[in-house]
């Protein structure tokens, strides 16, 4: 399966999570830092979740729960997660159900952030521990300035846009400017 990678903008839109195990608190942590407006339906819901500032209905998923959202998580038993992605599949809204790939259409993968850049991994659901595995792995390989990479690129995108420097240019200019960071003679700091 050749998923799309992509990433979503859920800033003050509203996401659903199904679930409220430890599971579902990380899920919920992941969702409040990309900003979504987050309303959580579980039967029972775990302390750490409840100081959390998001609207908790502790109670059964219902397939109005789906109303208005955008996006959902599905972090409850196979059988729930399966309900939840049968609902979600006939209002067309994206269902990342954590460990149980057959009810997913969206998969959560390893993620890097750092210094206003994002990497993600996936294996298409098929093998977490192997995405972590790798996260870690690439985390250690980006550079420790990575700031000063990101301050450049920003910097040197506007001039690009001011000037309409084609974008067959722009890789080996930044390029250049990011081994012009590092001084003459340093230049296998970047490799």
């Amino acid at each position: 399966m050749d998923l799309l990678p992509t990433f979503l903008n859920l800033g003050g839109r509203r996401a659903l999570l199904v679930g409220g195990g430890s599971v579902a608190a990380s899920k919920l942590e992941t969702l409040l830092r990309a900003r979504a407006e987050v309303r959580l339906v579980a039967p029972q819901v775990h302390p750490s979740i409840r100081d959390r500032g998001v609207r908790i209905e502790e109670r059964g998923f219902h397939d109005s729960d789906l109303d208005d959202v955008w996006f959902v998580v599905a972090a409850a038993t196979p059988a729930v997660n399966a309900e939840v992605a049968r609902a979600a599949e006939r209002r067309r809204i994206f269902v990342n159900a954590v460990d149980d790939p057959p009810n997913a259409s969206a998969y959560l993968g390893g993620v890097i952030r750092r210094a206003g850049v994002t990497v993600a991994i996936s294996t298409n659901g098929d093998a977490p521990a192997l995405a972590g595995l790798l996260r870690e792995g690439l985390d250690a390989l980006l550079p420790g300035d990575l700031d000063r990479w990101t301050s450049c690129a920003r910097d040197i995108r506007a001039r690009w846009k001011s000037q309409g420097i084609p974008m067959a240019q722009r890789r080996p200019q930044l390029l250049d400017a990011l081994i012009a960071l590092y001084g003459k003679g340093d230049e296998g700091a970047l490799l």
